[in-house]
């Protein structure tokens, strides 16, 4: 049989498209990849063969944020490179039995443009963002061609926003790229890196902190400075435990040791190796008593083990959420994580993310953050306040993000697609 094409734009898309994937390799059926933005390393990773050669673009795909961001777009070329994208698809098209958008309306475009049958995972899109979602044109006008033949949402209320507009059914049936986090906190052997089970900040057990400053290069390693500065004013004992916070970083691979140690330097933080020989000790950087911990390549770990997240990424604080820990979000110049986005993604995620206000960057935005962190630990602390909180957190993940399980559940639906007899297409 023919192979299933998965057409994504973005890092989390990426990783919906990856875990969607491997749902249905499992199920025998071949698939390939084709991302729009950056390199795929999620399907490389996953062993799906990627259409390149691919290419990363400073503003990782995010450029339409903003007007500088559009121009650098222009300039670097990612707009006759994604036309390019498409044009190797559009030659390639008869190759595919079934093409998987999952993202925003590119994708969906590209998928179209093929002139095959496709599947729309919808997951750049919600309608709790503003209650009622409007989608751009002309997305919508390409979601209720025959073409399609199914569409889901990221939540429940847009499944049934979307299904009274498009006059079509648009299902939920979970978000994938919850799943290899959950996978990665399963196979944790602890859920505290190093540290025994504690199941949350207790008066017997300091409180971790993850720290999350995205994932997109030059611009995590710009927000590792900005939380750096959050970190160096949080006061000497909070979180009910009389001792400081344990300060744990997830950090990607790209961001190496040695721009840390550059970056952080003349903020007052010393970058230390870890020592091997004396058991897993992380690298860390410290100063004046405060201590972060570095973990490269160990997300699901560092989240699994913390009581609270303070983050400057985008899918890494929905999986947050996904796990009912608070997020605490500090925004930054960008181009992904900027005010707008943040406060974009408080409306999607719900009271479980906040965020301080406040300019970028300045002396009041990042103390006020550090109060509210230590303010949002005490909470966590406190045998009434605590246990009551946590399970909102619970019902928030239920909420906006649903159940496990969301990518064996479309890819199910997929091979469902693959199974039934082709639609004889018309006026499409």
């Amino acid at each position: 049989m023919k192979p299933v094409l998965l057409l994504s734009n973005g890092h989390g898309e990426d990783l919906s498209g990856a875990a969607l994937g491997s749902q249905l390799r499992l199920r025998g059926v071949a698939v390939e990849a084709l991302p729009l933005v950056g390199h795929g390393q999620a399907y490389r990773q996953a062993g799906i063969p990627v259409l390149g050669p691919t290419r990363d673009f400073s503003t990782g795909g995010l450029g339409y944020t903003s007007l500088a961001g559009r121009l650098t777009d222009l300039r670097e070329g990612q707009f006759t490179y994604v036309l390019g994208l498409l044009g190797r698809l559009w030659r390639r098209r008869f190759r595919y039995r079934l093409v998987v958008a999952v993202g925003d309306l590119v994708p969906v475009l590209g998928a179209w443009l093929t002139g095959q049958e496709s599947a729309v995972y919808l997951v750049a899109y919600s309608s709790h963002y503003e209650g009622r979602l409007r989608l751009p044109w002309p997305c919508g006008w390409l979601l209720k061609r025959p073409r399609v033949r199914a569409v889901w949402s990221r939540d429940q209320l847009t499944a049934k926003d979307l299904s009274e507009q498009l006059g079509r059914p648009v299902d939920f049936l979970g978000n994938p790229f919850l799943d290899p986090l959950l996978e990665g906190v399963a196979a944790t052997t602890a859920s505290r890196p190093g540290e025994e089970p504690s199941g949350g900040a207790t008066a017997a057990s300091r409180p971790v902190v993850a720290v999350l400053p995205g994932s997109r290069l030059p611009e995590a390693l710009g927000n590792l400075t900005l939380l750096l500065g959050v970190l160096e004013r949080l006061p000497a004992a909070i979180g009910g435990s009389g001792d400081a916070p344990i300060l744990r970083a997830a950090l990607v691979a790209a961001l190496k040791p040695t721009a840390i140690a550059a970056a952080a330097a003349p903020l007052g933080w010393r970058f230390e190796e870890g020592d091997r020989a004396a058991g897993p000790e992380p690298a860390a950087l410290q100063r004046q008593g405060r201590r972060l911990e570095l973990h490269w390549n160990r997300f699901a770990a560092v989240l699994a083990s913390s009581d609270l997240v303070l983050a400057m990424s985008g899918t890494a604080s929905e999986q947050a959420v996904a796990l009912a820990r608070p997020v605490l979000q500090l925004a930054g110049p960008g181009p992904q994580f900027t005010e707008g986005f943040a406060e974009a993604q408080r409306r999607l995620l719900g009271p479980g993310v906040q965020c301080a206000a406040g300019p970028v960057g300045q002396e009041n935005t990042l103390a006020a953050t550090a109060w509210m962190l230590g303010s949002m630990l005490d909470r966590l602390a406190d045998p009434v306040t605590g246990p009551t909180w946590r399970r909102e957190l619970e019902a928030i993940a239920a909420e906006r993000l649903g159940a496990t399980g969301g990518s064996d559940r479309i890819a199910a639906a997929i091979q469902t697609i693959l199974n039934s007899p082709k639609r004889a297409l018309q006026g499409d």
